[in-house]
């Protein structure tokens, strides 16, 4: 195998394998300025191999997008050795290469090559690159963003080019058109062509992926693909959910809800636009969650509002001779004292009193500027006319204020510059950072809920090539910062912190493989890993009411740690207990909705995309010190310690072999209670150690007869049985351990609230009266349910009685008519417990059965919150009225039934199931 390498340093080029990836070897050795982007082989020749490399450097101020080590290379003895192709290609200032071999004739290569003006265009070869012609002046719009080529597998003159708009050429080159973009993002990435189907194409953009049967005239669009690629999140205070807004690349700013009351989950639907763009920053009035400013990149703002849909640009402008000088992601900020003042960030602070009307500068340029001349890159200066540019990441890219004090102020350049006001921007001083890189990216900033002196900066050296974290702290009001790094991974940039709002020393850090925690002030970091992927994590938001951490990634979305307070109590004398259940957070009892008719999505098929909603009920977080482990684990572990020092190995005895093949299985026990100490619902799992939770969902154990098997949902909406809700109130959990025969408290009852979410109409407002309904409905349904299953498992001895009766020799001829009676008797007793189907077939319906009645209260009344209808009062009075008589007739049924067991044991008759053996010796 072979790949490709473009990575900063010395460790660009072409590297091979031939141990299946366990050791590569560099095969095409460039300077460490030249990076290899593509390798391609040649379908027929396997030692025939091509690769394009790239010369590319920049920083801050300069950027070199090409020179003369950029080029196509060939190789055609597996990667040995290399030649540079130069038969009419350009061969000095060359910059991006995109190229591709045509699978109808592999002798043909296509290349789109970014150049000097006349040099730049499409290039094709017909002899395996020996040779060069350049049949257009077509490039991507933006080389260094797009090109890539794909040849079609069934027409040589068809070439597809990733540009902003699809392109294609069906005359090998010569002309370009757009291929189509009906109702299709742009900003073409990736692209796939069916061998056998020509005209079925997978394009991957900026907006996801899209599938075409008909060669990019219509195109469908993947939308459960959870890819989104989010730079920055925050949250609103909205009850009784609150919703989280993000801005994505490519993909506009949006807010969508935190979770739902849907049983659905959180559907795309539920998402709403905000503003368009590339989307940065939003912020939420936290008077007023209608009022939101999103921005767009290099500083777009806007005022939207959520009632009318309008979105007012807000942008401060510069009336002086001069312009503001904005970021692609533009730092900005909603004041915590004023919901109406903001800050935004230029090169200078700019900030608003009255929602973004009018602006002031309250700073001088927080940057380094823009130099007047292009720096040196590569050893070497560069002319205006080669492949070089001119920028400046010198803006201000993060702004924070104190929440203590409103005339605090830190703010963070893109060009590794901090500076602090301690008056609102009358004056301002520039901060003394030790050890980071001159030009790192003050990625963000936040101030202390705790203490004026007190600021978070998490920075990174990601554009200079350096993937090393930068966490800083400052306890001098931002005099001076001291590193925080401790033990983050060497390999992992930092984007963003967070401080909670009751531990100053709980710490939260976004890199480049995902979050990170600390609960000792940033002495020493945990990785949070349960449930999120290792993805760059951009931002993080403390919903603070809830205590939830919102964390953006860059490609796989938003994650939610809900209620992450237990992190708060992770102490040493904690985590030296057996065990421990954290606070439970208040619970909000709802019934979920099914807005598809059924649970879940419906029918609505596979491709139909739901984020799940966080399980519904009480969550009882806790830690375990140590697993359960068994006496084989055990003996094991210390054989293992026996054989590691060259001890013997005792062979076991037979009593320690016996203890272990009887030995009972070790658990965790869950008891809820209420006030009273009534044991409301027990929650068995498995003793793992760590931090873990589970959910208890308000019920009462289902009062149905007990199953062993597996609840399988055969069809969508299909759920399995369970209890009625319990009413809201205080509650306690406890937990135990059963070990070794035994059980033994390790945490004694901690209190808890169950809330109603109070989202109903008509709420039942006597909740103790429904408590003792549902209370006489579940004893009933207990019994009902129990009796039918007990009149199933006698049915299932009919056909073993009537057998025995007649296979065995000695047993009389009444015997087995009073078999047949007996399964008459069944029959009946079906009939008045669970309804007479007969009759509905001759009179169009029949009388609703004793379990059917009860069946329609659970079904009904135990799927909402509301108080039972008089239909469902008078449907119990009716089956409990009926229902003594009919458990009566089912008790004389067993006890003919045991009169018929003993009659086959007294004539030798083989054994039944259900009747015990008798046995009298000679």
């Amino acid at each position: 195998a072979y790949g490709s390498s473009r990575n900063a340093g010395g460790n660009r080029g072409i590297y091979k394998t031939v141990d299946g990836g366990k050791t590569w070897t560099n095969v095409l050795k460039i300077s460490q300025y030249t990076g290899c982007y593509q390798i391609h082989m040649d379908p027929r020749f396997s030692n025939i191999l091509y690769a394009v490399a790239h010369q590319r450097m920049r920083n801050l101020y300069t950027g070199v997008y090409g020179g003369p080590e950029s080029g196509i290379y060939k190789s055609i003895d597996y990667g040995m050795t290399w030649e540079k192709l130069k038969g009419g290609l350009p061969s000095e200032d060359v910059g991006r290469i995109g190229m591709d071999i045509s699978p109808v004739n592999p002798d043909y290569l296509y290349a789109i090559i970014e150049a000097t003006s006349k040099d730049k265009g499409t290039y094709k070869s017909t002899d395996r690159g020996a040779s060069w012609t350049k049949e257009s002046s077509y490039n991507a719009t933006a080389p260094f963003y797009y090109h890539e080529l794909f040849c079609d597998p069934v027409e040589l003159g068809r070439v597809y080019s990733c540009d902003t708009f699809l392109e294609v050429t069906i005359d090998g080159g010569k002309t370009w058109k757009h291929l189509g973009e009906n109702k299709k993002h742009v900003d073409n990435h990736a692209l796939w062509i069916d061998p056998n189907d020509n005209k079925h194409l997978l394009a991957g953009c900026d907006g996801g992926v899209y599938e075409s049967f008909d060669q990019g005239q219509n195109w469908d669009f993947k939308s459960n693909i959870p890819i989104a690629e989010i730079y920055k999140v925050t949250t609103d205070n909205s009850e009784p959910f609150y919703n989280v807004y993000i801005g994505t690349q490519d993909n506009n700013s949006l807010g969508g809800p935190s979770r739902t009351i849907s049983s659905a989950g959180i559907l795309n639907q539920d998402w709403l636009y905000t503003n368009s763009g590339d989307g940065f920053q939003t912020q939420v009035d936290w008077m007023d969650p209608n009022i939101i400013y999103s921005q767009w990149q290099f500083g777009g703002l806007v005022r939207f509002d959520k009632k009318s849909g309008e979105n007012l640009y807000i942008q401060p402008q510069d009336f002086a001779d001069s312009a503001y000088r904005f970021d692609w992601d533009a730092g900005f900020l909603l004041s915590s004292h004023d919901n109406k003042r903001l800050y935004f960030g230029g090169n200078k602070l700019l900030r608003s009193d009255d929602q973004g009307s009018t602006w002031k500068e309250i700073s001088p340029d927080l940057t380094r500027g823009v130099p007047k001349e292009m720096q040196n890159l590569m050893n070497q200066s560069w002319s205006i006319d080669q492949l070089v540019r001119k920028g400046s990441m010198a803006q201000i890219v993060s702004i924070a204020e104190s929440p203590i004090d409103e005339n605090v102020l830190f703010v963070g350049s893109g060009d590794g510059l901090i500076h602090y006001t301690t008056n609102g921007g009358a004056n301002w001083f520039k901060s003394s950072t030790p050890g980071l890189p001159e030009f790192a990216r003050i990625s963000q900033i936040i101030a202390s809920n705790f203490d004026t002196k007190v600021a978070y900066a998490a920075c990174n050296n990601y554009f200079g090539g350096d993937y090393k974290p930068y966490l800083y702290k400052t306890t001098d009001g931002g005099n001076s910062w001291f590193s925080l790094n401790s033990n983050l991974p060497e390999l992992g940039s930092t984007y963003s912190i967070a401080e909670d709002h009751v531990d100053k020393n709980l710490l939260f850090v976004g890199t480049f493989w995902g979050v990170s925690f600390s609960n000792d002030g940033g002495k020493e970091w945990i990785k949070l890993s349960n449930g999120i992927p290792p993805a760059m994590v951009m931002n993080l938001k403390i919903q603070k009411r809830e205590n939830d951490l919102v964390v953006s990634t860059f490609g796989r979305g938003v994650y939610i740690l809900d209620d992450y307070t237990p992190l708060r109590y992770l102490s040493t004398e904690t985590l030296k207990k057996d065990a421990e259940i954290f606070p439970v957070k208040d619970a909000l009892m709802f019934v979920q909705s099914n807005p598809f008719g059924f649970g879940g999505v419906g029918f609505q098929g596979a491709s139909f995309y739901s984020a799940p909603n966080p399980e519904l009920g009480a969550v009882f977080t806790y830690y375990l010190k140590d697993e359960f482990k068994t006496l084989k684990e055990k003996r094991r572990e210390k054989e293992k310690e026996e054989q590691k020092k060259g001890e013997d190995v005792k062979y076991p005895s037979y009593q320690e072999l016996k203890a272990e093949q009887e030995e009972t299985e070790a658990y965790l026990l869950f008891t809820v209670t209420d006030e009273d100490g009534n044991v409301i619902r027990k929650i068995k799992t498995d003793g793992k150690k760590g931090v873990n939770r589970i959910v208890w969902d308000f019920r009462y154990t289902p009062f149905t007869p007990i199953s062993l098997e597996p609840f399988v949902e055969s069809y969508p909406g299909m759920e399995p049985d369970k209890g009625y809700m319990v009413v809201p109130g205080k509650y306690f959990v406890s937990l135990s351990k059963f070990e070794e025969g035994k059980f033994t408290e390790l945490v004694a009852p901690k209190e808890f609230l169950c809330k109603s979410l109070n989202n109903t109409t008509i709420p039942a407002e006597d909740k103790p009266a429904l408590d003792a309904f549902n209370k006489k409905v579940a004893e009933l349904t207990r019994a009902i349910s129990g009796a039918d299953a007990f009149r199933k498992d006698l049915v299932d001895k009919i056909s073993y009685l009537k057998k025995a009766a007649i296979d065995a020799a000695k047993v009389p001829e009444e015997t087995y008519q009073k078999i047949v009676q007996i399964e008459l008797d069944l029959k009946e007793f079906n009939r008045e417990l669970n309804g007479d189907p007969l009759r509905a077939r001759y009179e169009g319906a029949s009388p609703t059965s004793v379990k059917g009645r009860v069946d329609l209260i659970t079904g009904a009344l135990w799927n909402t919150t509301a108080a039972p209808t008089n239909t469902f009062i008078k449907s119990y009075d009716a089956a409990a009225s009926k229902f003594d008589a009919i458990l009566l007739s089912l008790k004389s049924i067993e006890e003919n039934i045991k009169q018929v067991e003993d009659s086959l044991e007294n004539y030798g008759a083989p054994y039944t199931p259900g009747r015990f053996p008798d046995w009298k010796k000679n």
